[in-house]
């Protein structure tokens, strides 16, 4: 007895939401944007009431480091918006079985930041739920290596520069449509704290030495003024999108390091790696001009140490 084929699951489009900020959809695409074989991820943010681009730049690849730049730049240019469209990886969820539910018990790096943001994280779990992304990506798949090839642009420098400054507004006019409803829901943020909220965060102990451990680094905590030693003290270090690393006990930041020059060679990671702190004196004092509003000073003796001030909304 032949088996009947099973029927296709019947899908209709959903409609779009009424106003821009509403949803936002975010994906990564990779392809031959420069037509050599060369394969880059092609991070772009569309809002799903118009279809308007937020934001499109080619990164190696798709992950927390290259997607939180991506939604940082949306907030501060349009503001915060209302929930999150995306796929199930890794970057976006937790997902104990492959294929499975999301467990909503646990957060990514990206999802504790949007859920510090008050932004929901919505996940899709079929193609066909993100169609309106997939149908955009075939177009920007067809158009975008043309006109790469056309201006002659062949770096990814370039071509996100020609993002930036030309095609984006280009693309949004030919394929950006009206909402449905008036207004906005994107709501303007007053943070000045946006750079440590879209970081990657770790808690540590400290050991004995006051030292931590970060990446098969250790790096030394220097003495502070106000305490002598932190040894035991739970910490949380901030590795921020620039590449810097700052610790912070409490309110308190205790250690700054500048981004590295280069990572350690792989035969030699395994290696202790003792960096020096920057000093809290003087660059402390002009760290805390240069971003008023979000530090403050307290006098510990001839030292001035920066503390982290509540943050702003």
């Amino acid at each position: 007895m032949n088996k009947q084929r099973r029927r296709g699951t019947h899908r209709r489009r959903r409609p779009r939401r009424p106003l821009p900020g509403m949803l936002l959809h975010i994906d990564a695409s990779k392809h031959a944007w420069f037509g050599d074989g060369r394969y880059y991820d092609l991070i772009t943010l569309l809002d799903d009431a118009t279809s308007e681009i937020y934001y499109a730049q080619l990164v190696e690849e798709e992950g927390t480091r290259t997607l939180m730049p991506a939604v940082r730049e949306v907030i501060e240019q349009q503001g915060i918006f209302c929930a999150l469209y995306s796929d199930r990886a890794s970057h976006f969820f937790v997902t104990p079985k492959a294929g499975g539910k999301v467990d909503e018990n646990q957060v990514t790096q990206l999802g504790r930041a949007l859920q510090e943001l008050g932004i929901k994280m919505i996940p899709a779990y079929s193609p066909q739920a993100r169609g309106r992304m997939e149908r955009s990506y075939r177009t920007w798949q067809g158009r975008l290596p043309q006109e790469l090839r056309l201006c002659k642009i062949t770096t990814v420098e370039e071509a996100n520069r020609f993002l930036r400054q030309k095609y984006r507004a280009e693309f949004n006019r030919c394929f950006a449509v009206g909402a449905t409803g008036k207004g906005s829901a994107f709501v303007r943020t007053r943070r000045k704290d946006l750079g440590w909220v879209f970081s990657i965060q770790h808690e540590r102990r400290v050991n004995p030495d006051n030292t931590i451990a970060l990446d098969n680094r250790t790096l030394q905590i220097e003495k502070s003024r106000w305490r002598n030693t932190l040894a035991g003290c739970n910490v949380r270090v901030y590795e921020l999108m620039d590449g810097t690393v700052a610790v912070q006990f409490g309110p308190h930041e205790v250690a700054r390091w500048a981004p590295a020059t280069h990572r350690p060679a792989k035969q030699e990671r395994n290696r202790t790696f003792l960096l020096q702190a920057l000093s809290l004196g003087e660059t402390g004092r002009s760290e805390n001009r240069r971003r008023s509003g979000h530090y403050q000073t307290q006098v510990a003796g001839p030292v001035r140490t920066p503390i982290l001030a509540a943050r702003h909304f």
